[in-house]
């Protein structure tokens, strides 16, 4: 119930019909099976016999919820709560809500918004004096506390120093306006991603000679935050040395849940404490280095938990410090009778005050609802489950035992893994990199640096394990820096692809003897290799390909995703298995391989793809001929040089670039290919599929074709839609990588209730987006592959033109490269070209819908049938989209690219593929074919009792 609840509250701003908002209701309550459930129905069969009355009954209620947490609307509203405020003892310090920044434009508005309210704030408070007439000095009356993220929409984790050059000019005529007030700004802290900028931000700024001898300043440290110990050290030796005072509010941490998923996710360390007794007891530790530290740093106390309250109360007193050189801050709206028990005892107290409208600051209010009825939250053990006084002033201490090794447990049960899951049973994906540490950092700025001295090298072919080199070879160039040549590739012509497919066929009989386990181990020792060279890999695609770090990062991920999962997947249908239990007879089946397998790959994905069909082919026991992309030849060289290092026996797998339409439709034609695995071009895939449908004199085999082509993917924005989040996801999903994935958003339709909210946001988020060369971390949007692909979108973008309307194209791309601006169409047709045609580039076409089935038939309406997105707040539109969209991936509230191995198994039907899955459990099986040997195991009437589910493998084939 909790968790419909705050959906419904989130939601409700964006509803404004009544029977909307009633519509809602029942989507969320009625199906529900609690004890309130004959309540719920009640209400929700009420609501809707007047839903224009009682939809707006609702809203208010929600928005007099809201009230409670939310100071006011506008300064004026605040002034009046910071006057009662003021006549009890209270502070404040003020924070403006609003929707996430998706755009400068955004950032700008907010800028623009603090100073206005810092005057504003400093007007109406004009001779107000410090209540407690002591130290005043410490704690001026105006408080203003500053969301860094809301002043710069292209943070990226990775670029901590663009970050600082971009906010730095936004923050000092807020923090000069500041000063000359006398006011004190407070940077907040918010999601991890972006603490370390936002620290080095705050050191960078108040180092400045003109900022230098300001003290009214602080920042945030959250207590839940494995390494707030070590960050509030380094602020304390940046403070000494400064030698001017500044202020740390200390919180537990808001972001809990979104930190611990986010980790979970992407595979990495966990940057928050898992329990709250942990947080509890950082905190506390955090206290005693914030007191004993007091000559340097002005301490304010964020906390409702009178434990931690207590503590710092007797630490004060306990180190000589008086009660009003530092402060508790507490949140609007709640804990009163904490508030006014500190008054009365003589401590300062200053309140958290959120400002802005009150439907559109419901994520504020959702967080702080979480708060109040969290589980482990100390005011629901106050105020609602009344637990005893000594059991809230328990030191969390006691609530940690010692472990094995001395590790810390905390009693409190886990939300983990099954202890029923048999070991070894399950599939992990590597972990991303995580740029938000700055080792990773200096590793890939040491890693561009090391490839770049070996760029410009020549790369043999590889046939039956030894090095083949040709008079023509390729030059594989930087698409960011042409000239620039990053290796001389050996061509293969059709001798050699003679040559490579005799030597498969003569290794093939061996390898396909080769007990599975053998396999599997060669792709993980692949993995292992891949994951000691991840930076240089990830480098090379950069240059190569011209990938940002992140989606560098991503391909090399995949690719040991790939060796993993299909050597974890080949040990599950490795061993014959049995059919059924019948008495008397055994029927085992089992899996062969085809032959000689053909890999054909494309260079957007370049080790990614390449690995992955390659692997399948291997651990199944096909033998394998390798042909990369010429645009990625060199990363197809890392591999083949991978897996040789892994142990690769002659043969088994040929490493051959060539041309596509000379060497590479030879080996499709040939007779002696059994298996052929294709991902690219509609174009390419359909003339492969047509040739490998004619038998061939001396063909033994029907041939295999596994062919994964393009994609017209479209995106939904529904009506209700959570415009911070889908805007975002729909500009990565269309101009990541420079929209050239298969699964990129390349059509956008949105309801025509929210179009021009929606369209205006989108066209000021695509013009922030940052666009340059790829080695610079933080780009989004880099250089198309080649000159071919810079020609053919360029041409698009004038089809588009004529047929639609130009609503947006970046204007200042770098001249040198094959740089293609951004561009938005809107007021698209969806039968024009630019909505039909695969253009595979950052061109995006807005389309504008009158109602959900309109969105659906548009959706549709391709010949492609590959990824497909939809944002959507309403339980039943989702389970529509889930059930309509015609897509082989549909993902709902994220971006439409991004597939992860063993998680979303990827590949489309229609003109986008045959319908496989690369990445899922049924994969390999395109790979192989079934067997079944039955025995009758029946003797004079005799025959044994039980049968084994499993039994050893039968031989190889002849």
């Amino acid at each position: 119930f909790k968790v419909q609840l705050f959906r419904f509250v989130d939601v409700l701003a964006s509803l404004h019909r009544g029977t909307d908002i009633v519509q809602h209701l029942d989507e969320y309550f009625a199906g529900m099976r609690n004890g309130y459930t004959p309540l719920i129905r009640t209400g929700v069969f009420l609501a809707k016999l007047a839903p224009w009355i009682s939809g707006q009954a609702l809203r208010w209620n929600v928005s007099g919820m809201a009230r409670q947490f939310i100071a006011g609307r506008n300064p004026n509203d605040v002034t009046k709560m910071l006057r009662k405020r003021r006549s009890q003892g209270i502070g404040f310090t003020v924070d403006l809500l609003g929707e996430a920044v998706v755009s400068e434009q955004e950032a700008n508005e907010y800028a623009s918004r603090c100073l206005e309210l810092l005057e504003d704030l400093g007007r109406e408070t004009r001779g107000w004096t410090d209540p407690l007439g002591k130290n005043t000095e410490l704690f001026p009356v105006v408080n203003l506390s500053v969301k860094i993220s809301a002043l710069y929409s292209q943070m990226n984790p990775a670029d901590p120093a663009d970050a600082i050059i971009h906010l730095a000019p936004k923050l000092r005529p807020i923090l000069r306006c500041a000063r000359d007030l006398g006011a004190f700004v407070n940077f907040d802290m918010e999601s991890y991603a972006h603490k370390n900028a936002t620290l080095e931000l705050f050191r960078t700024l108040f180092t400045e000679t003109e900022f230098r001898d300001w003290p009214h300043v602080g920042i945030v440290i959250q207590a839940y935050l494995r390494d707030a110990e070590n960050d509030l050290l380094d602020l304390l030796d940046w403070g000494r040395a400064r030698g001017t005072r500044f202020a740390v509010r200390l919180v537990k941490g808001a972001y809990w849940d979104f930190e611990k998923i986010k980790s979970r996710q992407n595979g990495w360390a966990c940057p928050v404490f898992l329990q709250k007794p942990e947080s509890d007891l950082n905190f506390e530790l955090l206290t005693r280095i914030l007191l004993e530290n007091e000559s340097t740093i002005t301490a304010a106390f964020g906390s409702h938990n009178v434990r931690s309250i207590a503590h710092a109360q007797a630490l004060a007193e306990q180190l000589g410090i008086d009660r009003t050189r530092f402060e508790f801050q507490l949140l609007y709206g709640m804990a009163g009778p904490v508030k006014r028990a500190l008054v009365e005892m003589g401590y300062r107290v200053r309140e958290y005050c959120p400002v802005g409208e009150l439907l559109p600051g419901m994520s504020y209010l959702v967080r702080r609802l979480l708060e109040n009825t969290s589980n482990e939250g100390f005011l629901r053990a106050k105020f609602s489950e009344k637990v005893s006084e000594d059991e809230l002033l328990r030191n969390p201490a006691d609530l940690i035992s010692q472990g094995p090794n001395g590790a810390r447990h905390v009693e409190v049960s886990s939300d983990g893994a099954s202890l029923d899951t048999p070991a070894g049973d399950t599939y992990e994906n590597a972990p991303l990199v995580n740029f938000v540490y700055e080792q990773n950092q200096d590793r890939m700025r040491e890693a561009l640096a090391h490839v770049r001295t070996q760029l410009g090298q020549k790369y043999p072919l590889v046939i039956n394990g030894e090095r083949v080199w040709t008079e023509k070879t390729i030059a594989s160039i930087n698409p960011s820096s042409p000239e620039d040549v990053v290796g001389h590739v050996a061509e293969a012509g059709i001798p050699e692809a003679e040559r490579a497919v005799k030597a498969a066929r003569d290794a093939f009989e061996k390898w396909s003897r080769t007990s599975f386990e053998t396999r599997c181990r060669l792709l993980e020792r692949a993995a292992d290799i891949m994951h000691h060279r991840r930076f240089e890999l990830s480098a090379l695609e950069v240059f190569e390909v011209g990938k940002a770090w992140a989606e560098a990062d991503g391909d090399i991920r995949e690719a040991m995703d790939f060796c993993r999962f299909y050597a974890h997947e080949m040990r599950l249908i490795g061993r014959p298995r049995l059919t059924q239990h019948v008495l008397g007879e055994e029927s085992y089946q089992h899996y062969w391989p085809r032959g000689v397998a053909l890999i054909i790959a494309p260079w957007n994905f370049p080790m990614a793809i390449l690995c992955g069909m390659t692997t399948a082919a291997l651990v199944t026991g096909n033998t394998v001929i390798m042909k990369p992309a010429e645009q990625s030849a060199v990363i197809g060289a890392m591999l083949m040089e991978i897996f040789e290092e892994a142990g690769v026996p002659p043969g088994v797998l040929n490493y051959l670039p060539g041309k596509g339409s000379v060497m590479g439709a030879h080996l499709v034609d040939h007779k002696d290919v059994d298996l052929i695995a294709f991902t690219g071009s509609r174009e390419v895939g359909l003339r492969i599929w047509e040739s490998a449908g004619k038998t061939r004199g001396g063909q033994r085999e029907l041939k295999r074709v596994i062919c994964e082509m393009g994609g017209k993917n479209a995106v939904i924005i529904d009506a209700d839609a959570d415009l911070d989040e889908a805007i975002v996801d729909t500009i990565y999903s269309a101009f990541g990588y420079q929209g050239q994935k298969c699964s990129a958003c390349s059509r956008l339709i949105i309801l025509e209730e929210i179009y021009p909210r929606a369209i205006e946001r989108l066209l000021n988020a695509a013009a922030s987006l940052r666009v340059g060369n790829p080695e610079e971390p933080g780009i989004t949007v880099g250089p198309v592959i080649d000159g071919t692909a810079h020609k053919r979108i360029l041409e698009y973008i004038d089809i588009g033109k004529n047929e639609s309307c130009l609503a947006f194209q970046r204007a200042d791309v770098p001249q040198k490269g094959f740089f293609i601006p951004p561009t938005i169409f809107t007021n698209v047709s969806p039968k024009t070209r630019i909505a039909c045609e695969e253009i595979f580039g950052p061109v995006l076409s807005v389309m504008k819908a009158r109602d959900l089935d309109e969105a659906f038939e548009i959706a549709n309406s391709t010949e492609f049938a590959l990824t497909a997105g939809f944002f959507s707040r309403s339980p039943a539109n989702i389970e529509r989209a889930k059930a309509e969209i015609v897509a082989g991936n549909v993902y709902v509230n994220r971006s439409c690219t991004g597939a992860v191995v063993g998680r979303h198994p990827f590949g489309g039907f229609k003109m986008s593929g045959g319908g496989t899955k690369a990445g899922g459990a049924d994969y390999l099986l395109q790979f192989v074919v079934p067997r079944v040997v039955t025995e009758n195991i029946t003797r004079h009437g005799f025959a044994p009792e039980t049968t084994p589910l499993y039994r050893d493998e039968f031989l190889g084939p002849r």
